[in-house]
This record gives C-alpha cells, structure tokens and sequence, in this order.
C-alpha cells in the first residue's frame, strides 16, 4: 500500500526541553516575542536537547511552520536574533570539536572513497547482520525528520551557484524530486516505508521523541542551507552524504529484507544504492569542482561542511548503538508496538 502523500500543512508544536526551547514554543502559540534569562544562550550546552529543539523549530518555520502558527513569524525580528545566537553557540561548537579537520577538499574526502575493512562501528552493518525489525523502526522513525523533507535544505544552495555546478546540483535534484513523478519523490519512498514499518508517515510526527543528536543532523543542512555564506559548507554535506549513501543503503536494503520488513520500505533503499552512485561522480566533478572553478576560496568551507557532517553522524550513530547495546530505545520514548 502506498503512504499518503506528506502533505503541505506543518505538524503540530511540541512541548520545549529547556528555557530556551520553552520560550520558542510560548512564543509561537503567543504570537509575543521569545522571552529568557540575559545569558541563558551563552551558558546553554550547544550540543542539549534544549538548544537543538529550539534551533529545530525555528528553522521548520522556513519549511511548513507549525499548526496555529501565524506563517509571518518566519521573519519575526526577535525569533531571528534568538535564531542568531543560538546558531553562534552551534557553530562555534562545531569548529572547535573540527579544529583538526583537514582544510582541503581532497583530504576531507578521501577516507569516505573507501570501504572501511572494520565495520563494527558501523550502523548500518549491524542493522545488516543482527539488526531486529523494533531497531529497523527506530531508525525509519529517527530518519523521518530528514527524509520526508529529502533534499529539500539542499534547494537553497541553487541559486548561490552558477554553471557546472548550478546544472549538475539541479539534475541531481531533479532525481532527488522522482523526475517528474510524484510518486517517484524520495520524500513519498521514505513515507512508503514507514507504512510498510507500520509508523505514522505524517511529516513531523516523530519530532517529540526525536533526541539531540538527531535533530543537531537535521539543524546542520538547515543551518547551511539558509546562510549563503555558507554555501560551500552546505555543497561539502550534500557532497559527503552522496559519497557515503551507496554503501550503507545497500546494507539497509538488505536489513529490511532479512527481517521482512516489506517490499516499500526494501525499496527506499534500493533506489538509493543505483541513484547515489551515480550522484556521488556527479557531486564530486561536475558541483564541487564546478565550484571550485568558479569559487576557489570556498574550499575550507567545502572540507568543514563534509567534515561536520561526518561529526555529527558519527555522535548519532553512538547514542543509537549505546541505547541499543544496553537494550534501550534510541528514541526519547519507545515506539509503540502496533
């Protein structure tokens, strides 16, 4: 059976994990303005579920916003200067955590072209090998705070390039969004397979049980996407995630078939391991090196945008195998079982 279609309309508002996060959701069930302590960013951990829900549900105010949220306060002044700060302590953070990453496109993505021989620390290698179908439904429903907007933060990044790189990153794109075919958008796949996982497909609707580092994933692209400035940072995520998909959607694909998880929810991951071989060449040559033609002082920004996104998905895959290893779940409260 086919999902129904992510629709338009914004998932509802959640409850805040902080004073931060708690002044955001006031704020946008109000209509006031976001009130908190003088200093409360400054001493907030960037890395807390406080900070990276609040930095989540502003920036969904630039996709579809929230029920019964007035679609002005995208830009309302003082969420953005709250956004501002907030934006300051994360990337700060990343670029101490990154103070030692290699500054040159090469050396950044030279250790993600090669099959690593140790794949224990690997997630999707034990969703391959061991992986159970509760974990499998974990993991759709972590991912779903990205993949029912799949690609979508990448968009922004078209009309700050032009050339090789704008034609190569919108035939990509164009793959990204089925190629004409509505039920073919990579959005709709993933929504199919989380029916076929017997999870709620409605966009947003895992966002309350989703953690921190899961949403920091998700906050990274946003960030990016919406500073041009940025640019070359948020062309090194799209360019790491399309070198590293193949491999690991191969071991998801079969994970999802070892533990008869259904013919959609194989599939998502099937059509990745073909598409995103192909898009790893094209990003790699034709947008990164489109790029570098045309913006060559751009290629720090370019190795940290690939290097922070290899950051954060490591601490992800961390929290999910600790929980795991110690038969918890991952998500902040359990799936039910339906």
């Amino acid at each position: 059976m086919t999902a129904p279609s992510p629709t338009a309309a914004g998932p509802r508002l959640v409850e805040g994990r902080g004073e931060l996060s708690d002044a955001v959701v006031r704020a946008l069930r109000t209509g006031t303005s976001p009130v908190h302590a003088p200093g409360s960013v400054l001493k907030a951990d960037p890395w807390g579920e406080d900070v990276q829900l609040a930095l989540y549900l502003l920036y969904e105010l630039h996709y579809r916003g929230f029920e019964e949220v007035d679609d002005a306060r995208e830009w309302d002044p003082d969420l953005l200067r709250l956004r501002q700060d907030m934006e300051a302590r994360f990337l700060h953070a990343l670029r101490t955590d990154l103070s030692d990453a290699p500054r040159s496109v090469e050396a950044a993505f030279r250790p993600l072209l090669v099959e690593p021989v140790d794949l224990s620390d690997s997630l999707s290698h034990h969703l391959e090998t061991q992986g159970e179908l509760w974990q499998l439904r974990e993991y759709a429903a972590l991912r779903s705070l990205y993949h029912l907007k799949e690609a979508d933060p990448h968009v922004w990044v078209v009309p700050r390039l032009t050339g090789r790189a704008k034609a190569a990153m919108v035939a990509i794109e164009f793959d990204e969004f089925g190629a004409g075919h509505a039920d073919r958008i990579h959005a709709q796949l993933f929504a199919d397979l989380m029916t076929d996982l017997r999870l709620d497909p409605s966009y947003g609707r895992y966002l309350d049980q989703a953690p921190a580092p899961l949403l920091a994933t998700v906050n990274l692209m946003s960030h990016f996407g919406l500073h041009r400035a940025m640019r070359g940072a948020l062309v090194g995520h799209f360019a790491c995630v399309e070198v590293t998909s193949s491999p690991g959607s191969r071991r998801l694909a079969k994970a999802m078939r070892r533990c008869g998880a259904g013919a959609a929810a194989e599939h998502f991951y099937a059509e990745h391991v073909e598409a995103d071989a192909v898009h790893e060449q094209v990003v790699r040559h034709e947008v990164i090196g489109g790029l570098l033609v045309d913006e060559p002082d751009l290629e720090a920004d370019i190795a940290f945008g690939c290097a922070a996104t290899v950051l954060l998905e490591d601490r992800l895959a961390s929290h999910i195998r600790e929980a795991w290893d110690h038969e918890r779940s991952a998500l902040r409260t359990p799936l039910h079982e339906d």
